[in-house]
């Protein structure tokens, strides 16, 4: 049993090279730190297949299904039939990772605006959440966004990036907060600025794994476990305890990805 409070590391990529034959000691290590699951993520059909199948064979794992924009492509109709026989696996518990990606801008934004909208769609049709992925595209995001807004499950703002002006926009949206480790870093002034002023039952807490360990582990490859390290830094900015924070996290990720609390020794 952990000493610690229960966490829901809501964003990692166990299909990762990183964690190749790791898995079990990963997963064990995240249990000794507190967190109980693991939402594993797709970002191409591959990718998709394998975090599915991570999630059927660990019972702390579930997984989503998506197409990252870095990979952005015009969806065929096989494609998209593929996707949602991925996503419509009872552990695959979202659309994602999905978005508009303008900062390393790997595929024209023209076929990303695409590929993004035509996800969307599917996680409408099949009733499940999305998980963002949005670097410096926030006009689009929200003009492609709020067409689907209404319709769409409660969805994930990925590693959110954005400052408190535009998370009050992704807050009336309707969407949750997912906060990195990068809360943790010296000058992350705004990201900590929306740690402390978002509402607290709209925030998640993720480590993105591989990337953007948190303090102290800066620079070293990231893993479940450190989720704990992010969700200290939100209690502080928050100035409430650790206790409070987790509790509510987990909650938030039980409500938008529809994961079962695991079942007691």
């Amino acid at each position: 049993m952990s000493l610690f409070p229960e966490l829901i590391d809501t964003h990692a990529h166990l299909d990762f090279p990183e964690y190749a034959d790791q898995i079990p000691a990963v997963i064990e290590r995240a249990l000794q730190a507190g967190v109980s699951q693991i939402v594993t993520i797709g970002i191409d059909i591959e990718t998709s297949r394998k975090a599915a199948r991570i999630a059927e064979i660990n019972a702390t794992i579930h997984a989503t299904a998506g197409i990252h924009p870095h990979g952005a492509f015009s969806l065929t109709v096989e494609a998209l039939r593929e996707l949602e026989n991925i996503a419509s696996a009872a552990k695959v518990v979202a659309l994602g990772e999905i978005g508009l990606d303008y900062y390393r801008d790997t595929q024209p934004r023209p076929i990303q605006m695409e590929c993004f909208t035509r996800q969307m769609e599917l996680a409408v049709k099949i009733a499940k959440p999305v998980v963002f992925h949005i670097r410096n595209a926030w006009e689009d995001f929200f003009r492609l966004a709020s067409q689907f807004a209404p319709s769409l499950a409660p969805s994930v703002m990925h590693c959110f990036s954005g400052d408190w002006a535009t998370a009050r926009r992704c807050l009336d949206m309707g969407f949750y907060l997912s906060i990195p480790g990068v809360v943790t870093f010296p000058k992350a002034e705004s990201l900590q600025e929306v740690a402390k002023r978002a509402p607290l039952d709209r925030l998640l807490v993720e480590t993105d794994s591989p990337y953007l360990a948190p303090v102290p582990y800066r620079g070293k490859t990231n893993e479940p476990a450190f989720v704990l390290h992010t969700a200290r830094k939100v209690a502080e900015c928050r100035k409430e305890s650790l206790e409070k924070v987790a509790a509510q996290t987990t909650q938030n990720a039980r409500t938008v990805f529809g994961i079962k609390a695991p079942m007691k020794e």
